[in-house]
């Protein structure tokens, strides 16, 4: 159990990473990453692979995935009438063809402007409604000829790499940047952990007798969004839709009354997760859809994730303060500096650590 700290920096979660970790690309092949294993009981830190997840879980386990889709939501295009180039990223849809979005050069782009985006055929019109922070806008998009908006965006749009990737989208990131099990389409990037598990390792899994549940939660903004504030607690994470299959609950109680762990597979996971719970009887997960504005760091109880499967993550942000709730900032921080110096790959496409 993680002690309750108070007055957290958000410069006490910092870490020195050399730029050539910084994977750019995934591996080879889904599934063969690295994997180093956290013993929270011990501290003990192990090398395997993500192929032994099965043998490193115990029968009864519960692995919960997050089965949402990235959508291509980066949109290149030009102003109207100058031609002047522009860059939308949708980050959530808010009614009907109206979308919260980040817009650059956000300082020409005010109440009123129109943009176009075109290609393999297809016109996207857009308008921009309202003006607010860091290049935010709600933007209106539209067709001419009765096409859905979301036809043209997944023609023209580009993955939304992360810009830590320092090369353009190409076309393997469209199968690469998504899980295997993708389903609900509405996120802005993937949910990490899940990107290095492929369909016969979860059967593998289903085979030795750990079970596997989805639930749902759209990735926002705020995993790309930097933490701007001195101290940790002052922090707002970005409101993310979720959703908790009537299913998924069920097999969730049934093995929290068993006394079996649950194992989320990633960030985004772990908060579905206990959100639901906070919002259930107590102790138990409860079924439904919502809005997670959840802010887990150091002191936050977990409530219902005993295991976790992650990636690793960046200096100073939000999914490190909710690994370290987890595990314990000091822990945390000395498996990263070892990480480090194993050479392990960082951040989306890079290797992952699972804290049992």
């Amino acid at each position: 159990m993680c002690l309750v700290l108070s007055s957290m920096r958000v410069s006490d979660f910092d870490f020195e990473l050399p730029a050539e970790l910084i994977a750019q690309a995934p591996a080879s092949e889904r599934g063969t990453s690295r994997l180093l294993v956290v013993d929270r009981t011990h501290g003990k830190l192990t090398d395997r692979h993500v192929s032994d997840l099965p043998e490193l879980l115990t029968p009864g386990d519960l692995i919960v995935i997050n089965d949402t889709r990235v959508i291509p939501a980066r949109l290149l295009g030009q102003r109207v009438p100058t031609g002047g180039a522009v860059e939308c990223l949708l980050l959530s849809r808010l009614e009907g063809d109206r979308w919260d979005a980040l817009m650059h050069p956000g300082q020409k782009l005010r109440e009123g402007s129109r943009v176009v985006f075109t290609g393999g055929g297809f016109r996207l019109h857009g308008e921009v409604l309202t003006r607010r922070f860091h290049g935010r806008r709600t933007v209106s998009l539209w067709t001419d000829d009765g096409v859905s908006v979301d036809h043209i965006v997944d023609t023209l749009g580009h993955i939304p790499l992360p810009p830590y990737i320092k090369r353009p989208d190409g076309p393997t990131d469209r199968e690469r940047y998504q899980t295997v099990y993708a389903q609900s389409r509405g996120s802005v990037a993937a949910p990490t952990a899940g990107l290095h598990l492929t369909a016969g390792l979860l059967q593998r899994c289903l085979t030795r007798g750990i079970e596997v549940a989805r639930v749902t939660l759209h990735v926002g903004y705020g995993t790309f969004s930097p933490v701007r504030v001195e101290w940790v607690e002052d922090h707002a994470v970005e409101p993310e839709r979720y959703d908790v299959p009537a299913g998924t609950a069920e097999a969730v109680n049934r093995a929290v009354n068993e006394g079996r762990r649950v194992v989320a597979i990633g960030t985004t996971t772990t908060r579905t997760l206990e959100t639901a719970v906070r919002v259930g009887r107590r102790g138990y997960l409860s079924p439904g859809g919502g809005v997670s504005e959840l802010f887990l760091y150091p002191g936050v109880p977990f409530r219902l994730v005993n295991a976790l499967l992650t990636n690793f993550h960046l200096p100073q942000s939000s999914l490190l303060f909710l690994v370290s709730a987890f595990a314990g900032r000091d822990r945390v921080l000395k498996a990263y500096a070892e990480a480090v110096r194993r050479r392990y790959r960082f951040y989306s496409y890079g290797d992952a650590m699972l804290i049992l």
